[in-house]
């Protein structure tokens, strides 16, 4: 059952350290007076121009800070300049700090703002519920661990950086997920960044369709237009997918449909419709001569259509040395390459296009790589799991590869295969695991975010 809170009141705040704590910047407060632990209320600013609390926090640690020798190592953990905590001690000789679990709250609150003091009472005083975190126990673990150690930050530069792109994130979709994926990065958001370009992506959905397409099922739609239409759409997916689409091939009488220069020549037939025409061979064979000459036998060959190739087409493949792929094929490369961008290694693909129909060979490139992904999610979890379990911040590598190997894992690895994975999900370009550098093996590792196959 999900543990509720009861909400009275709200802590007012200033507007940049409200902003700080919902976005997982950091996890404190200096309020006036001392917040008792387990002590919990709704977060507002008058800053915000607004009546109502979107956010609500726990106490989880509150302490008085007397010595001006730690002003500085608190600055750097914190959004506050060493000269405003050197205010706050001139005020009364210390300051409260109080270390703020903060979660979202599913329907604003309204908070009676006419009234004056820190705690301004709410109007309807709520329950509300401990399910949404702005950072999980993790992430609020490290936080937390770094201000009790006065750890400094280990990326000051990406920290600056966050702060720059967040100025545009309101009013430019690509400045937000930009900064997403950098607060994921430092641990303050342990949420997976959203598909920045999710809605511009609608068009993969559409290979399958346009493949399939016929003067038969587009009313008032030529055999010439579907085929044109269905050539763009490989176009894009071969452009999407890595390939460097040479422009000055389209297709029409006599052209060909398709030429990628890199990384490695790819002449290509694209043919829409119920069926891909026997003469398919031949004429990707004759226009390609025409057009490439010596330089086509050095390109792989690729026909691209729907429906069953016939006994003859597989067989004239075959022998001219071109693969045949369904534009379903096609869809599920893409689909793959849009959900994980980084997955897909044109060089290996390379090894797959074999002469013949060669849907189930692009099929077992696909699972391979969802094999690998899902290896690394599962490791992923593994390590998540035993520091949740052990209440812990990061753990060495012989630990969690013990833990690994006992848990009826996914692929059986050695010690030195598995810390090389460790490794590459702590990178900066991957973010999942957090890493602290030790000698002679001797790293740790902690949880940044998940990685979501599907």
């Amino acid at each position: 059952m999900t543990e509720t809170v009861f909400l009275a009141n709200a802590l007012c705040l200033p507007l940049v350290d409200l902003q700080a704590l919902v976005r997982g910047k950091m996890v404190t407060a200096m309020p006036w007076n001392f917040l008792s632990p387990g002590q919990s209320f709704a977060l507002y600013s008058e800053g915000e121009n607004t009546t109502h609390a979107r956010f609500w926090a726990r106490c989880e640690l509150c302490k008085s800070i007397d010595n001006p020798q730690l002003l500085n190592a608190l600055s750097n953990l914190t959004i506050w300049k060493k000269q405003l905590l050197a205010s706050k001690l001139l005020q009364r000789e210390f300051f409260f700090l109080a270390y703020l679990r903060v979660y979202e709250i599913p329907q604003p609150i309204q908070v009676v703002t006419e009234a004056k003091g820190e705690f301004l009472p709410l109007v309807e005083p709520t329950m509300v519920s401990v399910s949404s975190p702005v950072l999980n126990d993790s992430v609020f673990r490290n936080h937390t661990q770094k201000l009790d150690e006065l750890r400094p930050s280990v990326h000051p530069e990406l920290e600056e950086l966050q702060s720059i792109v967040s100025q545009f994130a309101s009013t430019n979709s690509d400045a937000k997920a930009f900064e997403q994926d950098i607060k994921v990065f430092l641990g303050w958001a342990d949420q997976p960044a959203r598909d920045r370009h999710s809605s511009d992506l609608t068009w993969i959905k559409t290979i399958v369709t346009l493949g399939n397409r016929s003067k038969e099922l587009d009313e008032g739609k030529s055999n010439y237009q579907a085929g044109t239409d269905f050539e763009k759409i490989v176009h894009r997916s071969l452009e999407f997918l890595g390939f460097t689409v040479d422009q000055a091939y389209k297709g029409g009488a006599g052209g060909l449909d398709l030429f990628c220069s890199k990384p490695y020549p790819l002449a290509g037939e694209c043919k829409a419709g119920k069926s891909i025409p026997d003469r398919a061979v031949e004429e990707l064979d004759r226009i390609g001569k025409r057009h490439l000459g010596k330089d086509y036998m050095k390109a792989v060959r690729l026909i691209i259509g729907s429906g069953q190739p016939t006994k003859q087409l597989r067989a004239s493949a075959i022998t001219s040395e071109i693969s045949i792929i369904s534009a379903m094929t096609l869809q599920k490369l893409v689909e793959l390459k849009a959900k994980h961008p980084g997955s897909i290694d044109l060089i290996e693909l390379k090894k797959y296009l074999e002469p013949g129909q060669i849907d189930h060979r692009i099929d077992e490139y696909v699972e391979k790589i969802l094999a690998e992904i899902r290896l690394r999610a599962y490791t992923i979890q593994i390590l998540k799991k035993y520091l949740e379990q052990f209440n812990a911040i990061d753990v060495d590598v012989n630990t969690v590869f013990g833990v690994y190997c006992g848990s009826n894992p996914l692929q059986v690895l050695t010690l030195p295969a598995f810390y090389k994975m460790l490794i590459e999900l702590s990178s900066p370009l991957t973010g999942y695991l957090g890493r602290k550098k030790g000698n002679d093996g001797s790293d740790r590792f902690y949880f940044l975010r998940d990685l979501l196959v599907d």
